[in-house]
């Protein structure tokens, strides 16, 4: 009777710190969600605050450019130097400091006297929400196993879903609101409450300590003494850093001149640096930034290669949309907004769905979710066409996006949960920076050759003519991604196969 008085007080206290364990991971969850939630309405509601900063701030086309561009560089730069960071000092420290940079620059912004501040509080702006993103998708791969982490990815996507379709339609209200000088700075300060709320819930629920310090190399390295600056590759981040801006900013700044293309072969070769230094640093015995064997794994390299060709195409869908509705129907940047709300809002019930259902079906949600992409495209083609000979209203175009919408829900998070689920946890930051690296490498590429593919469209053919040919050239791109995805499929059919 003792014996099985104890082994039911075993068991209930196993069960009890179960609970305490799922209760610390949901709320650590509603932390990340909350500053995702806050870098990506940051994001959506600049787009539709542009035209009141260029006039309430007296600003250049090329100062407007940098608002958006600024943020996207330093942004792309910093993500997996962080990443690693994170995966080595703690990602619970480096998250809260990416929040604490991304709020004190919001104020900055919502201040800023002049263009030329803007665009700094933009850049610092840009290096939060760097620091804070990669240790987002490594704390859940860190407290989230198997179906739970393809829950919590899901939830992942649903707030992304979800900030997208609230950001223009918020950032047009708060411009109605403020008026003209005052509506755009409230776009910015509105991240303020937001960024201080996520800074007292992780205090309170982020795991202790928040920092560590990095772990020495390898006993039997030459330098197995030494910690700190050693373990975080310094050079590797500085290499990877440069390579990124290099390849980055001709698509960001092509407009400017002709020579910032010269700078796209030295990032290439920054990027060989890069990978050859990275390869020294591990036979040394040293912790390099990336374990480069990563991409050995062919879940990883597949799934990385699908989200940063989805994004190359998928992102400017919304740029040629806008563009369409606003200078070729002549709808307000408020109305533009709205065509985005249903869709948006079907993509956060699809990362839903699609969530909890990930570890069943596997790569066949993203194949399915690709195709849901490719229809949206066609259909949204058609009604563009229709419209424009007479036979039906734009606003049918709500409908049409809305499988863009199933689309992002179907492909972004459970791509990132198949992507990620064969990664050695030690690497889960930066490998997670590295895919994301691609999305922002695949967005700046994507949105400077087909919005430029559409203008010089519209020298010889209309608004619809030349809308469809852009989302023509990103269907092109979803079938090169299609391609990956049932290569995916079939490398884990023979996986699975082999035992």
């Amino acid at each position: 009777m003792k014996f099985l008085s104890k082994h039911r007080r075993g068991a209930q206290a196993r069960t009890n710190t179960d609970a305490d364990l799922n209760a610390i991971r949901w709320r650590i969850l509603v932390v990340l969600l909350i500053a995702i939630f806050m870098s990506l309405i940051g994001v959506s509601i600049v787009n539709v605050a542009l035209p009141s900063i260029q006039h309430a701030l007296d600003a250049s086309q090329s100062d407007v450019q940098w608002v958006l561009s600024g943020y996207a560089l330093t942004f792309g730069v910093v993500l997996v130097a962080a990443g690693r960071a994170g995966d080595l000092m703690g990602r619970g420290g480096i998250f809260l400091v990416g929040v604490g940079i991304f709020t004190l620059s919001s104020v900055a912004a919502g201040f800023a006297p002049d263009a030329a501040w803007l665009n700094a509080a933009r850049l610092a702006q840009g290096i939060g929400s760097g620091l804070l993103n990669p240790q987002g998708v490594g704390i859940i791969q860190q407290f989230f196993r198997g179906a739970e982490r393809g829950r919590a990815f899901g939830y992942f996507g649903t707030t992304v879903g979800f900030s997208v379709a609230i950001g223009p339609v918020l950032g047009g209200f708060l411009i109605e609101l403020g008026g003209l000088h005052i509506g755009w700075r409230l776009t910015f300060l509105v991240n303020v409450p937001i960024g201080i709320l996520t800074i007292i819930l992780g205090l309170m629920w982020l795991p202790k300590p928040l920092f560590k310090r990095p772990p020495p190399p390898a006993s039997n390295s030459p330098g197995a003494s030494k910690r700190g600056l050693r373990s975080l590759d310094p050079v590797g981040a500085a290499l990877l850093g440069l390579a990124v801006l290099a390849i980055l900013f001709p698509f960001v700044e092509f407009r400017s001149s002709p020579l910032t293309w010269l700078l796209l072969p030295l990032g290439i070769v920054l990027s060989w640096l890069w990978v050859q230094w990275e390869r020294r640093y591990a036979r040394l015995g040293h912790s390099p930034m990336v374990d480069l064997n990563v991409f050995a794994t062919p879940s990883f390299a597949n799934g990385t290669i699908i989200m940063s060709l989805y994004f190359l195409g998928m992102t400017s869908v919304w740029v040629l949309v806008a563009l369409y509705l606003q200078d070729g129907n002549g709808k307000t940047a408020l109305e533009s907004g709205l065509f985005g709300v249903p869709a948006a809002l079907f993509a956060a019930y699809a990362a839903h769905w699609a969530g909890r259902r990930v570890s069943r079906y596997g790569r066949k949600v993203v194949i399915g979710g690709l195709l849901l992409a490719l229809l949206g495209l066609a259909l949204s083609s058609a009604v563009v066409l229709l419209h424009e000979a007479g036979y039906l209203s734009i606003w049918w175009l709500l409908l049409t996006l809305t499988f863009i919408g199933l689309a992002q829900g179907s492909v972004i998070s459970p791509n990132q949960t198949l992507t990620l689920e064969d990664v050695p946890l030690a690497y889960a930051g930066s490998s997670g920076a590295i895919m994301q690296t691609g999305q922002r490498i695949g967005t700046s590429v994507g949105i400077a050759i087909i919005t430029a593919a559409v203008f010089a469209s519209l020298e010889t053919f209309s608004w619809p003519i030349a809308v469809s040919i852009g989302f023509g050239t990103i269907g092109l791109v979803v079938l090169v991604a299609l391609g990956f995805a049932f290569k995916d499929e079939r490398d884990r059919k023979r996986k699975h196969e082999r035992g």
